[in-house]
């Protein structure tokens, strides 16, 4: 059984919706797009805990001397 209480055949429904809608040569392209998104925010998200860290970091050093 999968997340959310599907089976495997609501499953296969959902993706052959899926490819009926968008067609089996988008498919491959909306992925990617995808794939680029979550790329994209979790280097945002990376950078900004690091830049988050840095400043915690300053402050330290500004507090202890």
């Amino acid at each position: 059984m999968f997340a959310l209480g599907f089976g495997t055949q609501e499953i296969v429904i959902i993706v052959g919706i899926v490819v009926l809608l968008f067609g089996a040569k988008k498919i491959p392209e909306l992925g990617r797009s995808l794939g680029d998104g979550l790329r994209e925010f979790k280097r945002s998200t990376r950078a900004a805990v690091e830049d988050d860290d840095k400043e915690e970091k300053k402050d330290e050093k500004e507090g202890g001397s």
